[in-house]
């Protein structure tokens, strides 16, 4: 029998420069406690826990977690890319709506290191050799970073396709850093301006200035899952709901398409988003708030479009018509986002659970949506998944 899922508890710590933050055990451990606090849950209530982390050796989960208590459960290490974080929170959603455990923590937490995103294994090979290869041949630039290339080249395909001008991508930005203003936990917390963003570094002439991309981030989120039956027997909070979920990979188009935007995932996030809206029974258009994996401007353009957030195409009237923010159709990424918040690879995932769960509830202070019941996480991975989640009010 398939069990109503609820986010009972949700704990994060402010995000970080790679340097500057605690070791990623000690960052686990506090977003766990904090997690495991705000739902009032003991961790030895606990019966399985899911942890993500894309940099580290093995078995990390469990060095975060022994101080919380050796309770010999099940700890299981995900890595998953970007979207580790809402891997793990799928794993723990499957968990308690399959009736195989009553009360799951999922954990997320990165130690990143400065600079670009580099192969920590170069003695093999790459998980990423067809995303280059088609990626080399489509937009060329080898001396550019391959993060860039991949999402630039993808918001250059936009621009080609549709006409899509440079400062839309910096407009993407700068209301980020509006929204990350009133955001205690982010990284960047300095409003900027759209002749700023297009005034900072230049790192692709005519595609990309350096503000348009999202900073190596460290920190650490949580969630504590369980089903609506334990909620209620303990008195735990049911303020929110995982309406819907789901997981994709790659299709056939990635590489077949010629198109960088499928590269980067556009059509794993349209079906992923398919699925939640046909098993949710809400639309694109019900939706009131949405947090998306922005890891540059340019893929939080081709995401709108992706999730049905506006047409095809549409992307760019979307953004000048103001539909994104506060007073428009959907209010888009209201933490500030991977661009002004952060992105800590194996965290992200859980500190946009993070930031619905808190929308849903009404507590979201500064930042909150008003009146807001419809809720999509967006968190993707190049190599690739994707995880779409409909969180609803209850």
């Amino acid at each position: 029998m398939s069990q109503t899922v609820i986010v009972a508890g949700v704990g994060m710590i402010p995000f970080a420069k790679p340097g500057a933050s605690e070791p990623y055990h000690v960052m686990g451990e506090k977003a766990a406690r904090a997690a495991l606090q705000d739902a009032g849950v003991d961790y030895k209530a606990v019966e399985q826990a899911f942890v993500g982390y894309v940099y580290g050796d093995s078995t990390c989960g469990q060095r975060a977690l022994y101080p919380l208590g050796m309770t010999g459960i099940p700890v299981l290490n995900v890595n998953n890319n970007c979207s580790t974080g809402s891997s793990a929170l799928f794993l723990a959603r499957q968990a308690v709506q399959s009736g195989a455990a009553e009360c799951v923590l999922a954990l997320g937490f990165e130690q990143m290191q400065p600079g670009a995103i580099k192969a920590a294994f170069p003695d093999r090979p790459t998980p990423f050799d067809e995303f280059d290869h088609v990626t080399d041949e489509l937009v060329g630039h080898p001396e550019i970073p391959l993060a860039l290339r991949y999402f630039g080249g993808a918001g250059k395909a936009h621009m080609d396709k549709y006409g899509t001008r440079l400062e839309t991508f910096a407009a993407i930005r700068a209301k980020a850093s509006r929204h990350a203003v009133n955001n205690p936990l982010a990284l960047f917390r300095k409003e900027v301006s759209v002749d700023d963003v297009m005034a900072s570094p230049t790192v692709w002439e005519g595609v990309m200035t350096r503000l348009m991309a999202c900073p190596p981030t460290c920190g650490a989120a949580a969630a504590v899952i369980c089903s609506d039956a334990y909620a209620r027997k303990h008195g735990l909070n049911r303020q929110v709901r995982i309406a819907a979920q789901a997981m994709t990979t790659d299709f056939p188009s990635t590489f077949e398409s010629q198109d960088m935007m499928r590269v980067v995932g556009y059509d794993m996030a349209r079906e992923a988003a398919r699925k939640v809206y046909e098993a949710a029974g809400v639309g694109p258009g019900e939706l009131d708030v949405v947090e998306l994996h922005d890891c540059f401007a340019h893929n939080e353009l081709i995401t709108y479009e992706s999730l049905g957030l506006c047409p095809e195409g549409g992307a760019e009237k979307f953004v000048r018509d103001g539909d994104n923010t506060y007073g428009g159709k959907v209010v888009t990424n209201p933490s500030g986002g991977l661009l002004s918040k952060g992105h800590p690879l194996g965290a992200t995932g859980l500190a946009q659970c993070y930031e619905l769960t808190h929308q849903l509830r009404g507590t979201a202070d500064r930042r909150q949506v008003k009146e807001a019941r419809n809720a999509l996480q967006h968190n993707l991975g190049l190599g690739g998944a994707c995880v779409v989640t409909l969180y609803q009010a209850t």
